[in-house]
Parts: C-alpha cells; sequence; structure tokens
C-alpha cells in the first residue's frame, strides 16, 4: 500500500506511541522524539525513494514527541525527515532542514549512503568549518527509510534456550561465513539467507555450538576514507539505524528475511546473539555528516564537551559518543532491543565498548540508568547480555564491574593462556585464576563463573592459525602502511613468518593451538570461538580486517589434512565439555575443603604428585601444572556430595617433556587417558588407563586430561 505518484495524504493528529513508523491495517502513523525542534516535515517517496513526492508537517507535539497519522499509507511507503530549529554548534544545536534524515525507528531502507558534499550540515571547504550552514538538499544521496508489515508467523519455531553454563558461542560474520562455501547458494552467500542455509547450519549442528554471535547487522555505512582506497566497512561497527538489517545481508530485499533466518536457526536448536553497537554513531564528529540523530536532536543524542558545545567527547574513538544518560536515548535502545528480541526472534545482545553504555560525568557506575532497564525490564533481563566492558575513555577497563545479570568479555583470560602456551615466564598462577572461572573478577554478588566469557581470538585480531604463525601483523592490504591493529598479539611463528613447507614447524603450530583449544574448552567459564579457528583458518597475518571484504577475512572452506584434523578435534573437545557437568560448573572452584565430603573442589598439583606449594607459585620459571576437579565435592548450594567425574588436566608449557606422577585417589582406581595434543588425532583419539603412580610423559608444550575411574 505504498504512495503512488497520484496520490496525496492528508495527515490527522495520530499517537506520540509507538515511536517510528506503524501500520495498523488502515493507516500509518509517524512519530519521532526531539526536545529542541521547531517542526518537523514528513517527506514522502516513490517506491525506489528517488522522487520526494509530498511534504506533510506533523501536525501534533506530545511531551516531546512529533507525531501525525496517514489513513491509508501502508507498507512500502518510502520516507524521511527534515527538521527545524537552531543551526548553533557552539550551543549544540546543529538542525538544517535540508538534510533529509533517517528515521531513528526505521525497519528497513531503501537506497545507500554517497558521499556528496550536500551531506553534511555544514559547507565543506567553507572558513567557518562546521560553523557554516549548507542549503544543498542532501535527498538525492542519503538512504530513505520504509515503512514495513513486522507480522511474522512464528508458529512452530519456539525459541531453543541454553542455560548460559552450557552454552558454547560461536562468533561469525554473516557475509564471511558463507561468501566461500560451496554449497550454499551463490545468490545467498554473504546473506542472511546463506547463513540460514541447511548445510551451514548442519555443519553448526555437528560441530557443537549452542549459540551464533553475529558481528553486527544494523544498517551500516561505509567511511568515505575507506571508499577512497577502495576498501569498505566490512566488520560493521558504524552504525546508522538501530532497528534495520543492513540491507547488503538481506538477499530477498526484505526484511523477512531476517526473521526466517531466525527461525530456522532455533529450528536446527541453535540460539543468535547480535553484537550490537549503541556507544557511536555513523554520523562521526562535527565535520562528520548529517544523517539521522545529529539532525533531530544532537544536544540531546550526544556527548557534547561542557565547555563547548560544539565539539563531541569522543569515548568510542570514532568521533561521538550516545548519551545513554539521557532517558529518551535508553529508550531508543532498550527499544532497539526489545524490537530484536520481540520481533526478530533474537536471544541476546553482545555490546561494544559497553563501559559507554554505563557512563555519567563522573565515570563508569554499574548502577547506571542503562544497566537498570535492561536489569528490570522482564524481556531484557531474561535475554543474554554481554558486555565488551572497555571503552576508550578514562577509567574505561572495567572487566568484572558490571553488576549482576551481566556476562562480560575476558580478555585477562585471552592474555593469560596465549602469554602460559607462548612461554612466557610467571603466567603459572594466574592461569589457576583463569581456568577457574577468573574468580577474582567475578565471584562478588552471586555472580557465576558463566560470567566471564573467554576467549583466545575474536573478530578483533589474529585468528588462532595466525597466532601461532606470525610474530608481526601484517596489515598491508588496508592501505595504512602497517600502522593499525594491535601491535601486543602475544603471538609466535615457531621459526617461520607465515606458511611453511617444514614439517617441525607444522607440527608445533598444530600442536599449540589444539592446546588453547583445549584450554578454552576445559576451563571453567563460557567459551568463545571465533569461526573458522576450528579448523584453523587464516588472515595470512592480519589482525584488522575491518575493511577487508574479500578472501582475507572470508572463511575458506576448502581444508587440507591438517585443517580437517583440527576441525575433528575441537568437535571432540567439545563433545567432552557438553559430557562434562564437572567443567561448567554454577559455583567456582575455590580451592577449599568441603565441609560435606572434606575434599576440596579444586587441588592443584606439581609433577612429582604432591600439591603446589607458595615457593613454586611464585617461581616464574615454572609452567607445568596439573589441576584436579573433584566430581564429588558440592556443586550447589544443596548439602549433598556432588556425582559428577573426576578429571585431572595438566599443562605443560616448557619446552621439554615433564613426567607426571598420576595421584592416587582414595575414592577411584585408575586414571582413563582422555585427550593428549601430542597425539595424532583422531587416530589415537582411545587412550589406555593408567595406574595411580604412573608417571605420565606429558610431552613439551602439551596438555593431557584423565577421568578418574
Amino acid at each position: 500500500m505504498a504512495n503512488s505518484n497520484q496520490t496525496r495524504f492528508t495527515a490527522t493528529e495520530g499517537k506520540p506511541f509507538p515511536l517510528g513508523a506503524t501500520w495498523d491495517g488502515n493507516g500509518v502513523n509517524f512519530s519521532i522524539f526531539s526536545a529542541h525542534a521547531t517542526k518537523i516535515v514528513l517527506c514522502l517517496f516513490d517506491d525506489e525513494g528517488k522522487n520526494e513526492i509530498q511534504q506533510i508537517e506533523l501536525p501534533e507535539y506530545t511531551d516531546q514527541i512529533w507525531h501525525g497519522y496517514l489513513p491509508d499509507a501502508g507498507p512500502g511507503q518510502v520516507y524521511g525527515y527534515r527538521v527545524y530549529g537552531p543551526y548553533e554548534p557552539e550551543q549544540g544545536h546543529r538542525f538544517n532542514h535540508n538534510k533529509l534524515l533517517i528515521d531513528p525507528y526505521a525497519k528497513q531502507l531503501v537506497g545507500s549512503l554517497q558521499w556528496d558534499p550536500a551531506i553534511f550540515g555544514y559547507t565543506l571547504g567553507s572558513p567557518d568549518g562546521d560553523l557554516s550552514f549548507d542549503e544543498r538538499d542532501s535527498a538525492p544521496f542519503v538512504p530513505k527509510s520504509k515503512v514495513v508489515d513486522t507480522a511474522f508467523d512464528w508458529r512452530g519455531h519456539d525459541r531453543f534456550y541454553v542455560p548460559i553454563d552450557q552454552a558454547i558461542i560461536y562468533e561469525a560474520h554473516v557475509r564471511g561465513i558463507s561468501m566461500l562455501h560451496p554449497e550454499v547458494k551463490e545468490e545467498h552467500r554473504g546473506t542472511f539467507a546463506g547463513l540460514a542455509d541447511p548445510h551451514m547450519l548442519s555443519y553448526l549442528k555437528s560441530l557443537g555450538v549452542t549459540t551464533i554471535e553475529l558481528l553486527p547487522v544494523h544498517a551500516f555505512v561505509d567511511e568515505n576514507h575507506l571508499l577512497e582506497k577502495q576498501l569498505k566497512n566490512y566488520w560493521g561497527y558504524n552504525s546508522i539505524a538501530f532497528f534495520t538489517p543492513h540491507p547488503a545481508y538481506l538477499a530477498s530485499g526484505h526484511h523477512k528475511e531476517f526473521k526466517e533466518m531466525a527461525a530456522k536457526i532455533h529450528e536446527a536448536g541453535l540460539e543468535l546473539i547480535l553484537d550490537v553497537v549503541f556507544n557511536h554513531t555513523a554520523e562521526g564528529n562535527e565535520l562528520g555528516p548529517t544523517l539521522s540523530l545529529r539532525g533531530i536532536d544532537n544536544f540531546t543524542y550526544y556527548h557534547l564537551l561542557p565547555e563547548n558545545k560544539r565539539y563531541y567527547i569522543n569515548n568510542s574513538g570514532t568521533g561521538n559518543t550516545l548519551d545513554l544518560s539521557h532517558p529518551c536515548v535508553v529508550r531508543l535502545v532498550t527499544d532497539s532491543l526489545r524490537y530484536w528480541c520481540k520481533d526478530m526472534g533474537v536471544d541476546g545482545f553482545r555490546f561494544d565498548l559497553g563501559t559507554i553504555l554505563a557512563r555519567e560525568k563522573e565515570g563508569f557506575n554499574e548502577r547506571h540508568c542503562f544497566n537498570v532497564s535492561c536489569r528490570q525490564d522482564p524481556l531484557l533481563s531474561q535475554l543474554k547480555l554481554i558486555v565488551e566492558p572497555w571503552d576508550c575513555g578514562p577509567g574505561g577497563y572495567q572487566v568484572g564491574a558490571f553488576p549482576p545479570g551481566w556476562l562480560e568479555w575476558n580478555d585477562q583470560f585471552r592474555d593469560n593462556v596465549r602469554a602460559f602456551w607462548r612461554g612466557d615466564a610467571g603466567q603459572m598462577a594466574e592461569l589457576a585464576r583463569r581456568l577457574t572461572g577468573s574468580g577474582d573478577f567475578f565471584n562478588r554478588n552471586g555472580r557465576r563463573p558463566s560470567a566471564s566469557i573467554n576467549f583466545l581470538t575474536a573478530h578483533d585480531g589474529f585468528t588462532l592459525n595466525d597466532l601461532v604463525s606470525y610474530n608481526e601483523k601484517h596489515n598491508d592490504a588496508n592501505k595504512d602502511s602497517n600502522a593499525d591493529g594491535n601491535d601486543n598479539n602475544l603471538s609466535h611463528n615457531y621459526g617461520c613468518e607465515g606458511p611453511t613447507d617444514d614439517a617441525g614447524i607444522i607440527s608445533i603450530r598444530q600442536r599449540q593451538m589444539k592446546n588453547m583449544l583445549a584450554t578454552l574448552l576445559l576451563s571453567q567459564g563460557t567459551p568463545m570461538i571465533l569461526a573458522g579457528d576450528e579448523f584453523s583458518n587464516t588472515q595470512q597475518g592480519n589482525n584488522n580486517v575491518y575493511c577487508q571484504d574479500n578472501d582475507i577475512s572470508w572463511l575458506n572452506w576448502n581444508l587440507n589434512d591438517q585443517q580437517k584434523e583440527m576441525l575433528e578435534f575441537t568437535k571432540y573437545l567439545i563433545h567432552l565439555r557438553h559430557s562434562f557437568p564437572i567443567l561448567r560448573r554454577v559455583r567456582f572452584l575455590v580451592g577449599e575443603i568441603n565441609e560435606d565430603t572434606q575434599l576440596k573442589d579444586v587441588t592443584w598439583l606439581a609433577p612429582e604428585g604432591n600439591e603446589v606449594n607458595e615457593e613454586r607459585w611464585n617461581n616464574s620459571d615454572v609452567a607445568c601444572l596439573g589441576m584436579m576437579i573433584n566430581g564429588l565435592s558440592r556443586p550447589t548450594g544443596i548439602h549433598k556430595p556432588g556425582s559428577d567425574a573426576t578429571l585431572l588436566l595438566i599443562l605443560n608449557a616448557h619446552q621439554e617433556p615433564i613426567e607426571f606422577l598420576l595421584p592416587t585417589v582414595p575414592f577411584g582406581s585408575e586414571w582413563k587417558g582422555l585427550l593428549d595434543t601430542n597425539l595424532e588425532f583422531p587416530k589415537d583419539k582411545s587412550l589406555e588407563t593408567f595406574s595411580f603412580g604412573h608417571k605420565y610423559v606429558v610431552t613439551n608444550r602439551s596438555l593431557a586430561l584423565f577421568e578418574l575411574l
């Protein structure tokens, strides 16, 4: 029921809620917040968004919300806004009615951004800079909003809820995961339909992961400086519309494709989490374009410098920062979260640079209104809410500081595990804390080990293969003189930078990848795997592929023999984690004697079979550790012994083999080998059993796991 060239609409008053463009079966209600605008005009376009057909002033203003109703308008109607008000940058106001603006609540977009001078609120090249006022019409160069029918039949597509202590997260990119997949239809590759392909979902199910976490899927734009280098914003951390699926990911061109994907993911028994970017928008700093929030109410939506509101506080490192201390900005974000959950079928969210979301003038506040809003919301509080607990501002590092109900990326786990297996000195004591869920950060206020999202690699940084193949980053393809990306990767190439035919180097790299994957999946906490690490995918040494929409960043599904072995090894590790509840306890392991069983929940062992003493803990040259987790220790608050298996994990990061005496345990008979990263897999998967007191040779740089029989 989109507008034809002949249709002329007359607006009635409409309602202030819900915000956005809402079709009720008879017409469309348009509603938009602005506290400082003097007038808002609704602009209607043809179906392609090329020709502006009609302008209608929104007739009503209620509690800072402008609204109007168009009888007979319907789904497919393309529109935008022109917002009138003062253009006073030094007072924080940047209204310019010549700029067509995206509805912050738009559910779909038409067209793409073109970097024409007209999209800026000021005149490029003017001696007055952003204090000047540009009168050119930006409509031909910006995306338009589109009214959609949000109805969808979810019957038969029930959500598949995974308890967080049983979850294994798989971080993937919508485009990168399927672009080179030979069994995905070519027209579906790189889209939501491609991810929903039966071959793709069957693979993920067979891998054993439970939860897919997608890099940003909100509509985003390519920065002009990247386009000038013939690059793109591949990762998508440059959002412009928080309710809109990124148009390039829609093979069908319709927003319902995302819902169909979510339904199929749930049918496969998997969960869906979205990486969301609410810390900033694509409008950049004071020299950026006027595309949406800046032109709607810059003063309200963004953190501005108190002493000169012309400039933006840049805690995101991208030019601007959303001001979530304002209730209407919190409402925008929480409305978006509820929409993606309730209407689009999403099961949780990962918040990029999450410290920003809880910032006030004095800094981070765990009781910030955004945290409180999520925790008290009957829908959002039941979701998996994962935060990246840092940002670029002062006091931005807040690992462990978020309130109960939040899960946090744990970079301490990443860095310690990398350093330990690389052979760095003095890592063993910290490793013990990471293996047990990082209680030094998270064991407070009833939080559980699952609050720690453990990871070795993520989209940002080296892949697992590159972590053991390169000493230095190789980001030349980014055309920034290799100056971008992190220089502190805690990586090692083991004798050759990059690919090699040396069998010895290949062998140690393969074992080190197994060591780190095993450490990840056998530790307490919630593991996250980067897509492709399960088969040692490479990005050719590039540790910052944010702008590489090509085979550098796309997963290559043409696996060699070593990659096939790694894939089978990863599947077995995940199987072990699912099979042994002791690996995912709901209470922290603290090494104390349980009063009910008179047994320690975890015992730290030296190779000689005795418990690790203080001298050994403090010896920076020691890099071999045994961890025995007692399955009879009380796993919950119920006063009764546990009934889980008892496991012994031995980690040896030394460059020489270690004889490790397998301990005598009064409630067992012998030890059964489950895993040894030095053995070829799966050929030597079935290991023998060993008697108490047996001196097991743990190869240099290897890991072994045993079950008490």
